[in-house]
């Protein structure tokens, strides 16, 4: 079988649910179109977010097709709140606000969106057969360790840990395809405390990142460049894609390594 796109997953709003679709434009630059449009701060103007409030786990998020309006419920239990992300702004400010016990404002960057990592800007990348191996570590389903890691592109028909031949020994990137689309690998993504718990409640997977650290190294293949490892709490790779706006990722694209 040869690798291709298995999975496009965004997420409109930075650290709430993503949504799962069929294709996904690529911005100017380089970021998904819809992929961390929004985020949430707090009244110091800093993200509110898994790292720092695991109350978010709990916070249920679904969006309409257009994606203009977002449904919110808590814990996966009626009552739900739907509100427009531009029309009803202010509503669902204060609805957060309530939640979240704190203010809240909800910000927009059309643009670039709220990536982590500002240099490498571009969708994350991982392989099906890597998230498979790595819930197997856990006694976890694939679906809550996707969840878990919230990877943009999924590439399936290849080994477990294909995605780290994406990176080189130094800085240079590795120029890889996807359809009509050139992405360029730029490294190994570091991995926060988000992984380590339940998507659903929150709670802390025991011993989750030593397990991880172990069985990362021991597995790491002969193609990945040991140079990039300084600890092994790192998963999926983070990219760039340059001036190529307008190009669409859809499932089904071949992928192949420049």
């Amino acid at each position: 079988m040869k690798p291709y796109l298995a999975r496009i997953d965004i997420f409109p709003v930075k650290s709430l649910d993503g949504v799962s679709v069929a294709q996904a434009s690529v911005l100017d630059s380089g970021a998904l179109e819809r992929d961390r449009t929004y985020a949430l701060f707090d009244a110091q103007n800093r993200f509110i977010n898994g790292k720092r409030t695991a109350a978010i786990h709990r916070l249920r998020s679904t969006f309409s097709d257009d994606g203009h309006s977002i449904t919110l419920c808590v814990d996966g239990d009626t009552p739900t709140a739907t509100f427009h992300l531009h029309q009803q702004r202010p509503d669902l400010e204060t609805w957060l606000s309530g939640y979240f016990q704190q203010p809240v404002t909800l910000q927009e960057n059309r643009d670039l969106g709220f990536p982590d990592d500002i240099s490498a800007a571009g969708p994350t990348v991982i392989s099906t057969s890597t998230l498979q191996t790595v819930a197997a570590w856990y006694n976890l389903t694939p679906d809550e360790t996707r969840r878990r890691f919230r990877t943009n592109l999924e590439i399936d028909g290849v080994p477990p840990f294909w995605e780290d031949q994406l990176f080189s020994p130094d800085s240079d990137p590795v120029r890889f395809a996807i359809g009509n689309v050139v992405l360029e690998g730029i490294n190994p993504c570091q991995r926060c405390v988000v992984p380590t718990r339940d998507t659903l409640t929150g709670t802390a997977t025991d011993r989750f990142q030593k397990t991880f650290a172990q069985q990362r190294a021991a597995t790491l293949p002969n193609w990945a460049s040991t140079q990039r490892f300084d600890h092994f709490y790192k998963l999926a790779i983070n990219t760039n894609i340059s001036t190529q706006g307008g190009q669409i990722l859809k499932l089904g694209d071949s992928v192949s390594v420049i």
